[in-house]
């Protein structure tokens, strides 16, 4: 059987998509190829590596990435995350199924310490229950929220 090969992006390739690149990894094994970028990367939070952690996930590995390190090559699902990364998703050669997943940026959460990880907790969950529902349902999560 050969793997999906899925994408998902963000701006910064920091947060949002790297939990979902982590998450997509855990929840879906050997069934997919996953990768995450961003249109404008930056570097992965500490927050991020941190709530993934608390579920058993590790993604210290991670680093930010750009989309056009991808360019050329063909995946069967490009999953946005975030809505400016769904406006300026560029191009890929082979057609590819397109799935937005709008999510608050947990990374612009401000507050203490404890404040921003529960940010980045709630977040991390609601992408693991579309991840969960996407490995369910197959093709067909492709609404926002």
């Amino acid at each position: 059987m050969q793997k999906k090969r899925v994408l998902v992006l963000c701006t910064g390739n920091s947060a949002r998509s790297q939990m979902g690149e982590g998450l997509f990894r855990a929840e879906g094994g050997e069934r997919f190829e996953v990768f995450s970028a961003g249109t404008r990367p930056t570097v992965v939070r500490p927050e991020a590596i941190a709530v993934m952690k608390e579920i058993g996930i590790d993604i210290s590995g991670h680093w930010s990435k750009g989309v056009d390190e991808f360019a050329g090559q063909t995946f069967d699902t490009i999953v946005t995350v975030c809505d400016n990364a769904r406006e300026s998703c560029p191009v890929f050669p082979a057609p590819a199924e397109r799935i937005h997943w709008s999510f608050e940026d947990p990374a612009a959460v401000e507050g203490s310490v404890e404040e921003r990880l529960a940010a980045f907790r709630r977040i991390r969950d609601q992408i693991r229950e579309r991840v969960r529902a996407f490995l369910r349902e197959g093709s067909g999560v492709r609404t926002s929220s």
